[in-house]
């Protein structure tokens, strides 16, 4: 058994991954979360790749499978209602496995696994920390003071323990010329298990049926604008978004009330020439966010988890580090190239590139569709592939 100490600030995917692995070694975790409570709601994800074969190793499949909120129809339509295309991902890449669950789900899970082994403290915070070469001095905003072999900052793309390790709190933030949105929304459209989108030129939203009369709500837009936006103007920044998109996406914004939690943010990487500094490690979305365009921000982070425990399993801290860095950038810079290439074409700006868009979805044969996702879906496999 050892006797090592983690403190790991942020309760998400990426730092109860993290206590999980560590507690396996023996390690003491700290998880240290600001928020008063572990978030509900957020948007839809699919966990493959690297992220579902890290879940299989952690024996979590079953209870994945248990909250998974599988899609029937997806239906793509534009800004006047016209159908664009209709589909079903399951019966198209039958080769494929992956489960479609809400982020904060899988959140709710490793927290669950995590639990009886980590402390986890919520409504606190690192208020600071001081490094030598032995380890780290961590103060917290609920009065402790913590002896730590390592300090993790898995506090996500704005990350406030960056500066621990570039030097500047945005260091490394590269905004990809989007935002998103995502919130909860009633329905009453008896939707239960189907997704509909409604795109227009620089502006997609995404309803994903949810049963029980909700559903799940994404926004992701074009926007010269970046930076933090206070949640009491989230609201009315979408409303005036909108204005120019189907008539249900306002309909639907209307309905809101001016409390509703929306989670908003820029859609950006994070790229840092190096995750750690000292005893102080980066995890997750605050050292390599890759956005949502890659479809593999979580499942990362929780292979990031893993490959941190199979080296200090097997190094001292300090090489452990700094294997677990060449093992996962490659795979890393390889996901992120793969963001920046597909972000011009996300949401097409322009009308005429959002017509061509549509006219080759539309028109596009279920063979070439199907070797199109499966390009797309190559470079998971592969890093799920170099993780071995």
């Amino acid at each position: 058994m050892s006797d090592r100490t983690a403190v790991i600030a942020g309760a998400g995917v990426a730092g109860l991954a993290c206590a999980w692995w560590l507690t396996r070694l023996g390690w003491r975790a700290v998880v240290v979360e600001r928020a008063a409570h572990l978030r509900d709601g957020g948007y839809m994800m699919g966990l493959s790749g690297p992220g579902l074969l890290t879940a299989r190793r952690m024996d979590l499949v079953p209870a994945l499978r248990e909250v998974e909120r599988e899609i029937g129809e997806n239906v793509y339509r534009d800004r006047r209602g016209r159908e664009i295309m209709r589909i079903r991902y399951r019966d198209l890449l039958t080769e494929l496995d992956w489960i479609t669950l809400r982020r904060t789900d899988l959140v709710q899970v490793l927290h669950a696994a995590t639990r009886e082994r980590a402390d986890i403290r919520l409504a606190t915070t690192v208020a600071s920390h001081a490094q030598d070469a032995g380890g780290v001095d961590v103060a917290l905003s609920d009065g402790s003071q913590l002896r730590a072999d390592l300090l993790i900052g898995a506090d996500g793309v704005r990350s406030s323990l960056r500066a621990a390790v570039s030097g500047a709190g945005a260091a490394g933030l590269s905004p990809l010329g989007y935002r998103y949105a995502a919130y909860d929304a009633a329905d009453d459209t008896g939707m239960d298990r189907d997704f509909l989108s409604y795109a227009a030129p620089g502006h997609q939203v995404e309803y994903h049926g949810l049963g029980n009369g909700r559903k799940a709500v994404l926004h992701v837009w074009r926007s010269r604008a970046t930076g933090w936006v206070e949640a009491p103007d989230r609201l009315g920044l979408l409303r005036d978004l909108s204005r120019g998109a189907h008539a249900e996406v306002g309909r639907l914004l209307d309905a809101l009330p001016s409390d509703a939690p929306i989670v908003m943010d820029d859609l950006a990487l994070v790229e840092l020439p190096s995750w750690r500094r000292g005893r102080v490690l980066l995890a997750g979305d605050a050292a390599h966010s890759l956005s949502l365009i890659s479809g593999q921000g979580a499942g990362m982070a929780m292979a990031s988890a893993y490959v941190l425990a199979q080296e200090l399993g097997r190094l001292p801290v300090d090489q452990a580090l700094a294997a677990h860095d060449r093992r996962l950038r490659p795979i890393v810079e390889r996901l992120q190239l793969r963001s920046r290439k597909l972000a011009p074409v996300y949401v097409p700006d322009s009308g005429f590139a959002f017509g061509l868009r549509n006219t080759a979805m539309r028109l596009l044969p279920r063979l070439l569709l199907k070797r199109y996702f499966l390009s797309g879906l190559k470079s998971e496999m592969e890093a799920a592939a170099a993780l071995d």
